[in-house]
């Protein structure tokens, strides 16, 4: 039984070593240990198992570490037919072009969203969307969008979370998810960062089960309230054309 749970364990650190580098291209043994709290002597044997699957590659000039060649190889059988950040590409784009703004695709991961695909903008001054970027549910558009069209107990963990400070009221909150309900998107106007703003729609399969939450953002000062709202028609249709390809 101990070494069924050293064995759980040791795979379960390798594990928070791999999640290292949703947020970095690469990363030194000391950047990595201090991420994990671990002590370097582990860090650096679990590297080294790492490594020998070919999971990680170690640069032998600058001593840095990044995410290996069978990552890849994996990531080669997911099934395409499911994956949202592969399938509503194509739409993704279809709406930059209409509207000239970065698009994006969020999904839940427990009180968290993660931006699985975007679009960027053409334009000269643009809202930079970097795939992978964990954000908190409980501020921007797509956050309460993921939130209001999740189970009521979605809401309750978001307030009961970590995250949630005095300064967000309950009843306020409570009172932004149900217009989002009502109206069929959100809006956010520099609720997580200055000069930014946001308008969202939720994305359901055929089955009316929440996929994603779709998300146009750009500078504050050209997408303002009113044009989020001219543009919220348009984007609740493309999220509703996204919707049909998902079998449910």
């Amino acid at each position: 039984m101990e070494d069924s749970k050293l064995t759980v364990r040791a795979v379960e650190r390798a594990l928070d070593i791999m999640l290292c580098f949703t947020g970095a291209t690469d990363l030194s043994l000391t950047e990595i240990a201090a991420r994990v709290g671990l002590h370097k002597s582990t860090v650096h044997r679990l590297l080294a198992s790492l490594e020998g699957k070919g999971f990680v590659l170690r640069n032998p000039v600058s001593e840095r570490y990044r995410l290996g060649y069978r990552i890849w190889e994996l990531s080669a059988n997911l099934s395409q037919s499911d994956d949202p950040a592969v399938v509503l590409l194509p739409e993704m784009e279809w709406l930059r072009d209409q509207l000239d703004e970065t698009v994006s695709l969020y999904v839940r991961d427990g009180v968290e969203r993660i931006r699985i695909q975007a679009v960027q903008s053409n334009q000269a001054v643009r809202r930079v969307a970097p795939v992978g970027v964990r954000l908190p549910l409980y501020v921007g558009a797509s956050g309460k969008v993921l939130v209001a069209f999740a189970g009521p107990e979605v809401g309750e963990q978001v307030m009961a979370g970590a995250g949630w400070t005095a300064a967000l009221q309950r009843e306020a909150y409570a009172a932004q998810l149900e217009a989002v309900r009502e109206l069929g998107y959100a809006t956010s106007m520099e609720e997580r960062e200055a000069g930014a703003a946001a308008v969202s729609a939720p994305i359901f399969d055929r089955d009316q089960q929440l996929v994603a939450a779709l998300a146009v953002s750009g500078p504050s000062n050209r997408l303002t309230m009113e044009k989020m709202k001219e543009d919220a028609a348009l984007i609740m249709q493309a999220a509703e054309r996204m919707g049909k390809m998902f079998r449910g």
